[in-house]
C-alpha cells in the first residue's frame, strides 16, 4: 500500500495523499469477515451484531496490535517517512460511527431498526462504541505522522438527512473534537448529493468537507465559506470516461464556483476507479495549476 501510495505521488505530484484500505478495516478489526480482492477494496461479507445485546461482548481493539488496522498504520509511517515533507498526508480513520455500525449489525437491518424508531437507546449504545473505535485509530493515524485524519459515512441517498442529524452528526463532531484537541485538522466525506446536509456537514467542526459531484456547489460555498475547506467535486465516472477536454472544463468550472475566497481543494468527489487513465489524472493536476490561483 505505502509502495503504491509513493509510486502515485512520484508520477503525479499530487498534494493531498489520502491512506485507506477501504471501508472494511475497522470492521474486520472487529471481527467482520471480509473478503479480500485483487481489483477492488475490501467488502464485509455478514454482519456479527444479530441482537443488540452481542454489543456488550465487544471490545475496541487495540489498532497497533489488530489487523488489518496494524498494518495500515505501517503503511501511513512509511509514507510520511518517505514524502511526508513534500505531500499532505491523510490517514482515513475508516469510517463514520453510523457506517461502522450497519457493516456490525448489517445495512438493511440497521437502517430498519432506525426507521421502526425501536431500540433506538441500543442503536445509541452501538454508536457510541463504534465512535471510540474511530478515535482510537484515528488518534494512532495521527500518532503514525498522519497530518490529518478522515471519516467517510453514509449520505443522504442511503440515509434521511434527518437521520444524518440525528445519528451521525452528533458522532462525527465529538470525533472533530478529540482531533482538534491534538491540534490536528479532520475531514468528513458522505457520497451522494449532500446538498440538503452541506450546512450540518460544516456545523461538526470539520475542517475539510469532502462533496461529491452531485452536490450543489454554490450551496455548498456558501455553506463552507470561511469555515471549512471544500474537497472535490470532480465526477470520478467523467474522470474515468471523459476526454483530456472534459476534464479540463469541468476542472474550470468547479475552480471558477468554489475557488473564489480559498477554502477550495481539487479533486474527485469520490475514489477514483482504478483504470481511469493516467492522461486525466496528469490533466487534473495541470488544471489546479494552471486555473487554481485567485
Amino acid at each position: 500500500m505505502a509502495e503504491a501510495q509513493i509510486k502515485a505521488w512520484h508520477e503525479y505530484k499530487h498534494d493531498i495523499l489520502l491512506l485507506e484500505n477501504g471501508v472494511a478495516s475497522s470492521a474486520e478489526a472487529l471481527g467482520c469477515p471480509v473478503n479480500y480482492y485483487d481489483d477492488k477494496a475490501p467488502t464485509v461479507v455478514a454482519p456479527i451484531i444479530h441482537n443488540y445485546k452481542d454489543v456488550d461482548k465487544l471490545k475496541v481493539p487495540d489498532p497497533y496490535n489488530t489487523f488489518p488496522l496494524n498494518e495500515l498504520l505501517k503503511a501511513t509511517r512509511i509514507v510520511v517517512k518517505e514524502i511526508g515533507d513534500k505531500a499532505f498526508i491523510v490517514g482515513r480513520a475508516d469510517q463514520g460511527a453510523f457506517s461502522l455500525a450497519s457493516a456490525l449489525r448489517g445495512y438493511q437491518n440497521l437502517l430498519m431498526d432506525v426507521a421502526l424508531g425501536q431500540d433506538l437507546e441500543k442503536i445509541h449504545k452501538l454508536l457510541s462504541f463504534c465512535n471510540e473505535v474511530i478515535k482510537r485509530y484515528a488518534l494512532a493515524q495521527l500518532e503514525m505522522g498522519a497530518h490529518s485524519t478522515s471519516i467517510g459515512d453514509l449520505g443522504t441517498e442511503i440515509t434521511s438527512p434527518q437521520i444524518a442529524r440525528d445519528f451521525i452528526f452528533p458522532y462525527a463532531k465529538e470525533l472533530f473534537s478529540v482531533i482538534h484537541n491534538k491540534k490536528k485538522p479532520a475531514a468528513l466525506h458522505m457520497c451522494g448529493n449532500s446538498t440538503p446536509i452541506v450546512a450540518d456537514m460544516v456545523a461538526t467542526g470539520a475542517d475539510i468537507i469532502e462533496l461529491d459531484h452531485k452536490t450543489d456547489m454554490q450551496a455548498a460555498k456558501i455553506a463552507a465559506r470561511g469555515k471549512a475547506a471544500i474537497l472535490g467535486v470532480l465526477d470520478p465516472v467523467m474522470l474515468l470516461k471523459g476526454t483530456l477536454k472534459d476534464v479540463e472544463e469541468s476542472a474550470k468550472e468547479c475552480i471558477k464556483i468554489l475557488g473564489p475566497g480559498g477554502g477550495f481543494i481539487l479533486g474527485p468527489g469520490c475514489a477514483l476507479p482504478a483504470d481511469t487513465p493516467a492522461q486525466n489524472i496528469h490533466m487534473l493536476i495541470e488544471c489546479s495549476h494552471k486555473y487554481g490561483h485567485y
